[in-house]
């Protein structure tokens, strides 16, 4: 090929992203990795977000924990943000125990009850026997 071959208007050298003789493309092999690595992130980043109000309620020792989890879940599969809003709702609060005083009053009733909820008094020992077969002085002033 000599130098009459090649257009005047040509460029004396060829960009990287044109591809080579060879077939081998580096921009599209870049792109795909690129790609591939992107949709990883984006999904790893989702999955993540997704499951912050189960971290939360179980940091938190949360009672209604598997009712925290199942919002999640339906968050994840149906793509209805209101069931992940619920779930962050239920993990960030601690719905108060009414059942605890009332189980502290009927506690302190039980106790007042005579008979009931106080601890049996121990009967006394027996008195000794001496070899006669009758009681010491000690337990007649008892008796």
């Amino acid at each position: 090929m000599t130098g009459a071959d090649i257009h005047p208007m040509a460029t004396g050298h060829i960009p990287s992203y044109v591809t080579q003789a060879d077939g081998s493309d580096f921009l599209f092999t870049f792109m795909v990795f690129f790609t591939v690595g992107v949709v990883v992130l984006i999904g790893v980043g989702y999955l993540t977000l997704h499951s912050v109000p189960e971290k939360m309620a179980h940091e938190n020792n949360h009672p209604q924990f598997q009712l925290v989890g199942i919002l999640a879940l339906l968050a994840l599969f149906t793509h209805n943000g209101i069931f992940w809003i619920a779930a962050i709702l239920v993990a960030g609060f601690q719905f108060p125990d009414f059942a605890a005083p009332l189980r502290s009053i009927a506690d302190a009733i039980r106790s007042l009850a005579p008979g009931r909820g106080l601890p049996p008094e121990p009967e006394a020992p027996p008195a000794p026997v001496t070899d006669q077969g009758t009681r010491t002085e000690g337990d007649v002033a008892d008796a």
